[in-house]
């Protein structure tokens, strides 16, 4: 899910629930990743234009929907524990992506990608993040807290925003502030409503947050499916062990439950990357505007889910505190479009200037 909460920086980053994987598609076409950026539908070719932008609006809401709805594959493969569908969903996924690599026959810039350190480094520590990020999310969805996971992903621009101060220097602006001062509001109503610190939302938030940053890092130089391909890579070792030892133990529910729930957990591996590949289409085709506010479809789908399909309980502090979370949200977004509307209007008037 990308981040909206800053014009430059960090609150610039694509991040996704999940994922996020899909950081590195977006880092690839920045900010002037618009439908009209090459020759195609510029000229006056407005049908291509809007054509484009509907294309990329329907896959955006494509991934946002499936990272959205991911609660209901976690909920349908129970009772298997959050370590073994993380394990399954690396490996399978791994699998996956080769699979996808030879059709597009992208297996040099792979290997170029594994022996780049520059690339393969960052991406290393992409993978241990959001390995911390997949196994508190799924814990969470699987142990009745769907709810919290929801928030984290609700959280996760006010962390960014937090990112691009305290490690980029950045100087926020006067909404941005009053976002985050809200967003500490919102962090102690949680605390009191829940009795202890929302500690899986801010997981799910913090670790997906610094994986976004490290995502950007590292953006420009590998496109999305070399960058899940390599993360995997990293991960699978350790996960094929994870897989042996729940076997052995038998506590592994892979081949005991029959031939569908063999089947749900290999089909992980498409269900990871499917919504990284929408996302990947989306980012090329709309600008970040419209993607930061795509964003939002995600933890509100799982928040929904959480209470329709879970039933789990909301507090009247909970929904306080979730409110004041949407609150500080909705300043973050006032702030984007008035800066993107402000930018776009002082490079009209640069071309303007430079065309005289």
């Amino acid at each position: 899910m990308r981040n909206i909460a800053s014009a430059d920086g960090v609150g610039d980053n694509v991040s996704t629930p999940e994922q996020i994987t899909a950081s590195s598609s977006s880092s690839t076409q920045p900010t002037t990743t618009t439908v009209g950026g090459g020759g195609r539908g510029t000229g006056g070719a407005g049908k291509p234009v809007r054509s484009e932008s509907t294309a990329g609006v329907l896959f955006g809401i494509g991934a946002y929907g499936l990272w959205g709805l991911l609660p209901l594959y976690f909920f349908v493969l129970m009772p298997a524990s959050a370590i073994e569908i993380v394990a399954n969903r690396i490996v399978w996924s791994l699998l996956f992506c080769a699979l996808l690599i030879t059709i597009t026959r992208a297996w040099k810039t792979f290997w170029a990608a594994v022996k780049d350190r520059s690339v393969f480094g960052p991406l290393a520590l992409a993978a241990g993040l959001i390995a911390i990020n997949w196994l508190t999310y799924t814990f969470g969805v699987t142990t009745g807290h769907a709810v919290e996971t929801s928030l984290g992903y609700f959280i996760n621009p006010l962390v960014s925003v937090l990112l691009g101060v305290f490690v980029l220097k950045e100087k926020l602006r006067p909404l941005q502030w009053a976002a985050v001062g809200i967003g500490f509001v919102a962090v102690g109503v949680l605390t009191f409503s829940y009795g202890q610190l929302p500690w899986i939302a801010l997981i799910l938030a913090f670790s997906f947050g610094l994986y976004g940053f490290v995502k950007k890092r590292v953006g420009p130089k590998v496109d999305a499916l070399t960058s899940l391909s390599v993360e995997t890579v990293v991960l699978a070792p350790f996960a094929a062990i994870t897989m042996v030892v729940l076997g052995v133990t038998g506590v592994e529910t892979l081949t005991t439950l029959g031939a569908g729930h063999f089947w749900l957990l290999v089909a992980s591996g498409v269900i990871t990357a499917v919504p990284l590949l929408f996302f990947g289409a989306s980012a090329r085709r709309l600008p970040m505007t419209t993607i930061g506010l795509l964003q939002y479809f995600a933890p509100v789908l799982q928040f929904i889910v959480a209470l329709t399909v879970f039933n789990e309980t909301m507090t009247t502090a909970r929904w306080i505190g979730f409110c004041v979370v949407w609150l500080a949200l909705v300043l973050l977004t006032i702030d984007m479009l008035r800066t993107t509307r402000k930018n776009s209007v002082l490079k009209k008037k640069a071309r303007l200037a430079a065309a005289q």
